[in-house]
């Protein structure tokens, strides 16, 4: 016999916001706040006496947390832009659509729990992080001191790039970043000439995609957006997914696969080919190495911002007519 179901009142007549109204009633325990703010001057000095954290209710933290998550669920589950990846490449195209659009509703979603991808390291786990001229463009609109050594110019550690980056990107209020979130699959809408147009992402938390061979069926969640900016890297466990996804979906013959090592090719492929691949799905990034078979660049990263960069132009100039065809 099934458990009885919870029993919930609809108060709302649109399907676009349906709040419900549960009939169990929820005790609340208010907690009277004792201690004020205070500068760290204040606190100086005063540690073994004066010093307590305000008191906290353990329920509290759980609901601001929860709160906050699904409300963010909901205001994004219809977004204007999905990037794919956090790395280098997917977070510098997230600080370029902030700075341009704030009003569009951009979601990120990345698949570790630490954004970033390989860039908080150089080469060798060395910490310096090289960019070729014109990339130092780039860091100097982040304001990010480097030493400047004629054709190129060296951040004195890769985490100080990646976490200026990665702080003004969260400080956008119109940006979502989804970690510890993997995408799964790709929602489609037929063309009228036979393929597909990319319509947004379906989703799950990681840790649930990496065991769906030992578990039952865990269904996903989805988001939708007339734009997706795929920049999840070369081949690996979560690496070249969309583009590995469009093969197996037909609608690329095949990948190219990355070549070799050659950093002069590599990086001038990378930018000068991202690009909407198919109607609704822009690749940036490494993840372009499997589609054309570009070269790899190794340690040097500025053809990963640059490529973020023209992944947001690219995905402005399409932005209009893309959210056209999915309102239908």
């Amino acid at each position: 016999m099934a458990p009885p179901a919870a029993m919930f009142s609809e108060t709302a007549t649109s399907m676009d916001s349906v709040p419900l109204k549960s009939d169990f009633a929820v005790k609340t325990v208010p907690i009277v706040q004792k201690n004020a703010s205070k500068s760290l001057a204040e606190l100086a000095d005063s540690w073994e006496h004066d010093f307590t954290f305000a008191p906290i209710r353990e329920s509290q933290v759980s609901r601001a947390m929860t709160r906050r998550y699904f409300q963010d669920l909901d205001t994004y589950a219809e977004s204007d832009i999905v990037i794919v990846g956090a790395g280098s490449c997917g977070l510098s195209t997230a600080y370029m659509l902030g700075k341009a659009r704030p009003d569009l509703k951009i979601a990120i979603i990345e698949a570790s729990v630490s954004p970033g991808g390989g860039a908080w390291l150089g080469g060798q786990l060395f910490s310096a992080m090289v960019m070729r001229k014109p990339a130092d463009a780039f860091l100097a609109d982040l304001g990010i001191p480097y030493d400047d050594e004629g054709d190129f110019v060296v951040v004195k550690h890769a985490a100080l790039f990646t976490s200026t980056l990665l702080s003004k990107v969260l400080q956008f209020p119109n940006i979502k970043l989804f970690n510890a979130t993997a995408v799964e699959d790709l929602i489609t809408r037929p063309m009228p000439n036979g393929s597909v147009r990319i319509a947004g992402v379906v989703t799950n938390w990681t840790l649930v995609s990496m065991h769906h061979d030992d578990q039952s069926c865990m269904d996903p969640n989805t988001i939708n957006a007339p734009i997706v900016i795929s920049t999840t890297g070369h081949d690996g466990p979560f690496g070249a997914f969309c583009v590995k996804r469009l093969v197996s979906m037909q609608q690329i013959q095949k990948l190219g696969g990355m070549r070799g090592l050659d950093m002069n090719r590599a990086e001038d492929a990378i930018v000068k080919r991202t690009r909407e691949i198919v109607p609704g799905l822009i690749v940036g990034g490494m993840e372009l190495s499997e589609v054309d078979g570009a070269n790899r660049m190794g340690p040097t990263f500025g053809a990963m911002a640059l490529s973020g960069v023209k992944a947001a132009e690219e995905a402005l100039r399409v932005f209009d007519e893309r959210k056209l065809q999915n309102a239908v």
